[in-house]
């Protein structure tokens, strides 16, 4: 393994009540010394650091993720509950635990606490809201129409739930208990609820405002999972003609462009016969499992692979000239990013919409895909911009050294893929509990699915 020496920097900065703190076992660190790290050694401090995201800075009475975590205002948003990073959080937390960087007693009876919020919290025919009230588990809009289900967000929260389940289904009486919950709470979503009598899927209902925000999940882009958990339902299950006709469009989800020489595959939304965001290939995948994996319309290991080696190789040739843009410094993907006018925003960072911003969790989280292209942006990240880039629970959310602008902050849905991502690249944790689901595996056969990595 290649060996580089680095200047690991301890002393937590600690956040939060003493109280909170004190009912949390740290992750431990590296010693303050010179050290030298491998690959390996490298990675498990990655993931170390995002882990504290979910496990130091969760919110602390439902146990689950804060939507944000800024260190330059740690008070703004400390309630507010969002439901797919913390879908992701319990697949990173499962991660801690299998590593042992986290007691996994203690792991154990947190996400218990997590699960119970969860059935008490506000539920729209079984799928959660956006964000929720941390305190008591009620619905806090997204925006004026969006105070009900949101489809796509719980389905990232079902795919932790499914993890965390086959994790802990044969484990001690709590963990049998444990894996029981989350095996009953995915099943109390109506996905067939969600499909308004046609032959798709659509994203929010409303108990006052129904379905006037008309969102179809069209592919392609990150709802690929709540197709394949709504066809894997054994309660609520959807046709495979709400995919074949929602999701793929009756074929024209097909696209047979290509970048830089490399075949696109699929038409991604709103990018013009381009890539989108690097999450679409995260989101849905901590879990499915796209080795070996193809339909009708596409193999989804190729998808994923050439999205993230297109969105390497175009921020090589940086066609806008952003100072930093190179093969050690890329990865576009929906994060922070700075405005115009130097103030923080929110956008989807793709090279149709390009600010100059890279996202560490863009090349973080593609490790399985590009694992060599992944490991430059790390060690780029650790050996070379770590005081920079990098704080308390890994690396920032976004940063720009075209405009010398990093953002203090952090985002559950950024952060959360981070861990899941680098294990299944390192070990295949993720994928191989999820896809061992039988549910799973039903789900993805009715929709025409084969895996040869996994034997369907």
């Amino acid at each position: 393994m290649k060996k580089l020496i680095i200047i690991i920097f301890l002393s937590f900065i600690s956040c939060g009540s003493s109280d909170e703190k004190a009912t949390v076992t740290p992750i431990p660190s590296p010693p303050l010394t010179a050290v030298v790290l491998s690959d390996e050694e490298l990675l498990n401090l990655a993931q170390k650091d995002a882990l504290k995201y979910f496990w130091e800075f969760a919110e602390p009475n439902s146990k689950l993720a804060r939507e944000r975590y800024h260190t330059d205002n740690t008070s703004l948003d400390a309630n507010i509950v969002t439901t797919g990073g913390s879908g992701f959080g319990l697949m990173t937390i499962i991660t801690g635990i299998e590593r042992n960087f986290i007691p996994r007693l203690e792991a154990v009876s947190r996400l218990t606490i997590a699960l119970n919020f969860l059935e008490n919290a506000d539920r729209f025919h079984g799928a959660w809201p956006h964000w929720m009230d941390g305190n008591n588990g009620n619905v806090i809009p997204f925006s004026p129409m969006d105070n009900g289900g949101d489809l796509v967000e719980t389905a990232f929260l079902c795919q932790g739930l499914i993890t965390l389940r086959e994790y802990f289904k044969n484990g001690t009486v709590q963990e049998k208990a444990l894996a029981q919950k989350a095996d009953t709470l995915w099943k109390g979503v109506e996905w067939d609820w969600y499909t308004k009598g046609e032959n798709a899927l659509y994203w929010h209902w409303s108990p006052n405002f129904g379905w006037q925000m008309n969102f179809k999940l069209e592919g392609y882009n990150e709802c690929l999972l709540a197709y394949t958990l709504g066809a894997a339902s054994p309660t609520h299950p959807i046709t495979s003609q709400a995919y074949n006709q929602g999701w793929a469009r009756n074929g024209a989800i097909v696209n047979g462009n290509s970048q830089y020489g490399i075949p696109v595959v699929l038409n991604y939304n709103g990018a013009t016969g381009n890539v989108g965001p690097m999450f679409w290939s995260h989101y849905s995948f901590l879990g499915l499992d796209p080795r070996g994996l193809s339909d009708q319309y596409a193999n989804y290991w190729t998808l994923t692979q050439n999205h993230t080696k297109i969105m390497n190789k175009y921020c090589i040739a940086n066609p806008q000239n952003f100072t930093g843009y190179s093969e050690k410094c890329w990865g576009l993907t929906a994060s922070y990013t700075r405005n115009p006018d130097g103030t923080s925003g929110y956008t989807a960072h793709q090279p149709n919409n390009d600010t100059g911003v890279i996202s560490p969790t863009a090349a973080l989280s593609s490790f399985p895909y590009t694992p060599v292209e992944s490991m430059k942006f790390l060690r780029f990240l650790y050996d070379e911009k770590k005081a920079q880039y990098v704080g308390i629970a890994g690396p920032y959310d976004a940063f720009s050294p075209k405009f010398n602008w990093v953002t203090p902050r952090y985002l559950a849905i950024d952060q959360g893929t981070i861990v899941p991502m680098i294990e299944n690249y390192r070990t295949g944790l993720l994928w191989n509990l999820f896809m061992q689901a039988p549910e799973v595996k039903t789900g993805l056969i009715n929709l025409g699915f084969t895996s040869t990595q996994h034997g369907f």
